[in-house]
């Protein structure tokens, strides 16, 4: 059993103390990409973290505050992206990265 909160439910409340939430959705053209891999890279560019996205393009990171580069390698054929957040504790940061 994952000790994450319940990822369709995250609130201000629901943030582990000192950390924040990045999290958003991956597309290609109006459609979600889903099965796409998603990295955290920190302020240095070092990899952090990756999840998969799920069948309707999103993705969750939790982070402590900072500077991040969210990463999208879609597969598939399709060009990834990067999109640059900086957050502070107890932020959610929405995403959204068109590949």
């Amino acid at each position: 059993m994952c000790g994450a909160p319940d990822q369709a439910t995250i609130s201000r409340d629901g943030i582990p103390t000192g950390e924040t939430v990045v999290q958003g959705l991956v597309y290609n053209g109006d459609s979600p990409v889903s099965g796409g891999y998603v990295r955290l890279l920190d302020g240095t560019g070092e990899f952090t973290a990756e999840v998969v996205t799920s069948a309707t393009g999103q993705f969750r990171f939790f982070a402590r505050p900072g500077s991040w580069t969210v990463r999208v390698i879609p597969g598939g054929g399709h060009s990834g992206g990067d999109a640059k957040v900086d957050v502070a504790a107890g932020e959610i940061s929405e995403v959204r990265i068109s590949v």
